[in-house]
């Protein structure tokens, strides 16, 4: 009985002139048209639902309940920190100090790349840990001005851009300053952090943070390269004492100028080089050390973390003892950080003027990338490596927030730190709350040591950068790897990496991002389908063929299988007809039917590439079959100009080619359709019942695995036999439809009753072995015997009992129900129905009977 809205909805479309059943060969109505249904009487019929378009608004609508979900979700500490204890706060308390002595003197170095004073740095690595641990997923993640980890390639793989956001940064203080002399280089930086923390925090809050995967591993791995050799010979003049030219152009051209003034190098040089060259030392030492004395590799690991903190507090000391006397500016022996304030001296609203924003609003998309490929691609490497899982949008609503926040405190962009991060997971951080750790050894910092960072290096500062950026040079191993698994990513990298050293980091970033979109989209438009044939395998253990049980069963001598081996453990697979694969070419997959085929979509089916691969597919079958009627085109004037046919006197011949049955397409690659790709697809379809003429093509659909796809594909006249030239009425046909067992000798309850029975079977026949052996007295006379016979009896009726059980029994008495739906027979479950069903149909068809039987 229809309901209102579909007798209101029926009445719109005869008024509209709708036709509900647009390319229903049918016409009738989906349920009631009479097709064949698989009815024994163990057997359950089924008829699949359409979606419709009420119900996807169901699913994508959230309930009340989901909104306080998603309220709760925006602030995960509150899903552990009632759990907090003893434990975990010694692990963070741990964690969190060490992450602390590697922070303060890491951020004053890359404010100084940021064209800020150190104390910037500062503040915004107190106010990212602070902040973070509020809304973090990640248990490892630090916020900060950011440097690489010192390891292996491995970690090269993740790593992210030493201290590129810093950088990134400088750069765009750099050019408003020189048309904008009003602004101050802190207020820029302010409002740059402003900005692209509205941006990430408004991509998190609409659930977009997985937009960061479309930036590829090669695309991170060149920015990364790039931006480490960019870095480190920026740093090189700051670490010899030269000047006189910007380090700020392309890299190129700073290289060509610190040759020209290399002699001009001084005191500073010693001050730089020699720490440069302690750090390594160190971190060498500790390597080694670690390697030789694995019980005490914990030790070394927490040496060479604070490797920083050491050679910065031991050149500290050194340029106190040799410019104690020497405060002065101009009488300093060599360039020293100067005064860094006490406390936040900065803090305050940030200035952010629209005059500010037009300013830098074209640097504003590279910096989000930045942050965007930074954080993430942290957070899901130590997700991956400590067993849990980040939600990237929380992140980057955590990160969002940070940068919203932090530049109340004089903060510029912040984000993940893969060095710090590495740091805290290996020192055994518990949870987030080890942010707050690290923020209390900062806080201290501002308050208590500005009188010891007046006589830090500048060099060795330098020095500190560019041991930093070393490690992030992807090597030469995984360009190598890169390769092997994808030679065109590798000119991705490699162009990215020119344009970074020739041009900017910025444009660096545009290259790479859009030639491996330009890439994807490659691969997406030209995918190409395969013809592919039928190959009947065995699974094979040893010298044993493994059966449909799993029981083995032997293999002939000669390489071959031998006579007693079952046919039950044979499956058909379905291999590419050129071997595109790589399968081995001494097995020839068979086509596998004269006129059907049988084509597999690679890269999903879509507007794009549809013409593409339907393209090669009709080419495809012209090239392999001939006309059904040769008289199609009685006089060559009726020919097509494209198909104009032999030349004169030289008659067409394609008698040895068969006719165009059927076509058989594999969607398992396929997720969803639009309208132009069924389009496409319904012209070719037609195209074909021209070229097969009089007779039809059926299509048969395998692997679809998408409910909107099949109702796609239905609604244009696919899933059903192709209706006849000669007005046959399709009131019944009789497909192959798959079925499968309900309950059966796969069930849990088969499998008990099995048990049950071979145990009482193996103590009745216990009993009749100790029966038997008492019958051997003869002293026992007929009493024994007449024992023997009952229990004879017994076990027959016992075997008796068990040969007629459903656990087994030869042939399946439980229930069945076909898999897919009914009223759509061509709509298969996989490749093997789909050809029996195709092969079927050209069967009957050459035999003389219709493929479809009407019933009166």
């Amino acid at each position: 009985m229809a309901s209102t809205m579909d007798r209101i909805g029926h009445g719109l479309a005869r008024v509209l002139g709708i036709k509900l059943h647009y390319r229903n060969p049918q016409g009738l109505d989906p349920v009631t048209r009479g097709e064949s249904v698989y009815s024994v009487s163990s057997a359950d019929s089924f008829v699949e639902r359409e979606p419709t378009s009420w119900e996807w608004v169901q699913e994508h609508t959230p309930t009340g309940r989901d909104a306080l979900r998603w309220a709760y979700n925006k602030f995960p500490f509150v899903h552990w920190i009632g759990r907090y204890n003893t434990q975990w706060l010694y692990g963070d308390l741990i964690a969190g100090i060490t992450v602390g002595a590697v922070v303060v003197p890491q951020s004053m170095a890359y404010a100084k790349l940021a064209k800020l004073d150190p104390e910037f740095g500062l503040y915004s690595s107190f106010m990212g840990v602070l902040i973070y641990w509020f809304f973090a997923t990640s248990k490892d993640i630090t916020i900060g001005v950011r440097r690489p980890p010192a390891g292996g390639t491995a970690c090269a793989n993740h790593i992210q851009p030493v201290a590129v956001l810093s950088t990134v940064t400088g750069n765009v203080v750099d050019k408003v300053l020189k048309d904008h002399k009003e602004f101050e280089p802190n207020e820029i930086a302010s409002s740059l952090a402003v900005i692209c923390g509205a941006v990430v925090f408004f991509i998190g809050i609409i659930r977009l943070g997985r937009i960061v995967d479309f930036i590829s591993l090669a695309a991170i791995s060149a920015f990364m390269t790039g931006s480490a050799i960019n870095i480190a010979v920026a740093q090189v003049p700051a670490l010899m004492g030269i000047g006189g030219f910007s380090n700020r152009e392309a890299t190129y051209k700073v290289v060509i100028n610190i040759l020209k003034h290399l002699g001009r190098s001084k005191r500073d040089a010693a001050m730089g080089l020699t720490a440069l060259l302690m750090l390594y030392l160190i971190r060498f030492a500790c390597t080694y050390a670690g390697r030789k004395y694995p019980q005490r590799s914990k030790l070394f690991f927490f040496i060479s973390t604070l490797r920083t903190a050491f050679v910065i507090l031991l050149y500290t000391m050194i340029s106190w003892l040799v410019n104690r006397h020497h405060r002065s500016k101009s009488e300093n022996l060599f360039r020293i950080l100067g005064k860094v304030p006490r406390g936040f001296k900065h803090a305050g609203a940030p200035k952010v003027t629209r005059n500010m924003i037009k300013t830098f609003a074209d640097d504003i998309p590279s910096t989000v990338i930045v942050l965007l490929i930074e954080h993430i691609a942290i957070a899901k490497s130590f997700g991956r490596v400590n067993n849990y899982t980040i939600d990237p949008s929380q992140e980057l609503i955590a990160m969002g927030v940070t940068n919203l926040l932090g530049p109340f405190l004089g903060a510029y962009p912040a984000t993940g730190s893969f060095s710090r991060t590495a740091i805290k997971s290996k020192a055994g951080v518990r949870t987030p709350f080890a942010g707050v750790i690290t923020a209390i050894i900062v806080l201290l910092a501002i308050y208590a040591l500005p009188a010891v960072f007046f006589y830090i290096p500048n060099s060795s500062l330098s020095a500190v950068i560019i041991h930093a950026v070393g490690d992030l040079i992807t090597p030469p191993n995984t360009v190598y790897q890169f390769w092997r698994i994808s030679p065109l990513e590798v000119v991705i990298f490699f162009a990215g990496v020119f344009v970074t050293i020739f041009s900017s980091i910025e444009n660096g970033i545009y290259t790479t991002i859009a030639v491996s979109a330009g890439l994807l989209l490659f691969r997406f438009l030209f995918a190409r389908g395969r013809f592919v044939g039928k190959v009947r395998v065995h699974s094979v253990l040893g010298d044993h063929v493994i059966n449909d049980e799993g029981k083995p069963s032997g293999v002939g001598g000669n390489g071959g299988f031998s006579q007693g081996s079952p046919d039950d453990g044979a499956r058909n697979v379905f291999l590419p007809l050129e071997h595109g694969d790589g399968s081995n070419p001494l097995v020839e997959p068979r086509s596998p039917y004269p006129g059907v085929f049988i084509y597999r979509f690679s890269e999903g089916f879509n507007y794009p590439n549809a013409n593409y691969y339907l393209d090669h597919m009709v080419d495809t079958i012209f090239k392999q079959t001939s006309r059904t009627n040769p008289n199609t085109y009685p006089r060559l004037g009726d020919r097509p100009w494209n198909d104009p046919g032999p030349r004169h006197g030289r008659p067409e011949d394609h008698s040895d080619r068969p006719h165009l049955k059927a076509v058989i397409l594999d969607f398992s690659s396929v997720n969803n359709v639009d309208i132009t790709s069924v389009q496409i697809l319904i012209d070719v379809r037609n195209q074909l019942d021209r070229y097969a003429a009089p007779d039809k093509v059926d299509w048969h659909l395998a692997c679809i695995s998408n409910r909107w796809t099949k109702r796609a594909l239905a609604s244009a006249g696919f899933g059903y036999p192709t209706p006849r030239g000669d007005g046959t009425i399709f009131e019944r046909w009789k497909p192959v439809f798959s079925v499968a067992e309900i309950g059966g000798h796969d069930s849990a309850a088969a499998a008990a009753q099995y048990r049950e029975n071979a145990r009482e079977l193996k103590r009745q026949r216990t009993q009749d072995a100790e029966r038997g052996s008492v019958s051997k007295h003869p002293a026992q006379g007929g009493d024994t015997i007449a024992k023997d016979d009952a229990s004879s009896s017994e076990g027959s009726d016992l075997a008796q009992k068990i040969a007629t059980s459903k656990a087994y029994a030869g042939a399946p008495t439980a229930k069945v129900a076909v898999v897919q739906s009914l009223d759509r027979p061509f709509f298969h479950i996989d490749l093997t129905s789909a050809l029996q069903s195709a092969i079927n149909n050209a069967e009957r068809e050459r035999e003389g009977e219709s493929p479809v039987v009407k019933e009166l």
